[in-house]
């Protein structure tokens, strides 16, 4: 009876779990080894979908934007907001998404109102989101993002007036002329002034006024970006010293 429970023990014993579990346990981790594990150095997964809702989003507000504007026109009110949409894109994902925001929302425009209106958009507001978007991102200045911004805008103007004469048929740059100088003339008769200025002097006070007209219009945006980005936690450089004081800013960075 000793005998026979010795063999059986020694039986039990080569076939323990251990032993038995051993080529199971190979096949599992075999079967682990053939999944990698993801790149820890790779951006998470869900940053690209992200990228792509906000880009669009913003470019379709841009285009919706510009599309109430057009039909229902309310003076400065909307227009402040044209470029701010496209520069908000480039805050917060970067050159190229700026880009394909701008040209998703000329697009879009081109669909809705048609290919001329989507590229008096484009040109200059388009341009001047990512222009601006860029600067603020690069903390440049107040004077050097107004001033690029306004050259945008006054080579923009120069355009649309291209295109729109091209279209029509005619020179509207002369109508332009027409009422700077009946303007000009007034005021040289309540200054005394009996000479009359020549067509180069004409031209180059309305190619001023227009810039300063752009000026004053990039300043505003700014004032607008200013209030509304820093809210949506985007901020942009801040403000001159003067302005701070003059809108009663603080600053809460």
């Amino acid at each position: 009876m000793s005998d026979f429970l010795s063999a059986d023990a020694a039986s039990n014993s080569g076939s323990s779990p251990s032993t038995n579990n051993e080529p199971q346990t190979a096949d599992i981790s075999a079967l682990a080894g053939d999944r990698t594990n993801p790149d820890p150095g790779k951006r998470p997964s869900g940053e690209a979908p992200l990228r792509l809702v906000e880009t669009a989003f913003l470019a379709s507000t841009a285009s919706l934007i510009w599309l109430v504007n057009y039909y229902f026109p309310l003076g400065p009110l909307l227009r402040v907001f044209f470029p701010i949409p496209i520069a908000l894109v480039y805050l917060r994902w970067g050159n190229r998404a700026a880009w394909m925001a701008a040209l998703v929302s000329g697009l879009l425009l081109s669909v809705l109102m048609g290919p001329t209106r989507s590229i008096l958009y484009v040109m200059p507001f388009g341009i001047m989101g990512v222009a601006l978007g860029g600067l603020w991102r690069r903390k440049a200045s107040w004077s050097l993002s107004v001033s690029v911004g306004a050259v945008i805008g006054t080579v923009g103007f120069f355009f649309r007036f291209w295109l729109l004469s091209a279209l029509v048929g005619q020179d509207l740059w002369v109508y332009v002329t027409a009422q700077v100088t009946e303007m000009v003339e007034w005021l040289f008769v309540k200054l005394g002034w009996l000479n009359v200025p020549s067509l180069n002097t004409i031209a180059a006070i309305a190619a001023g006024m227009i810039l300063v007209n752009n000026i004053v219009y990039l300043f505003v945006v700014h004032l607008v970006a200013l209030l509304l980005l820093d809210r949506l936690g985007n901020p942009i450089p801040r403000p001159p010293s003067w302005v701070q004081v003059l809108i009663d800013y603080n600053d809460q960075a």
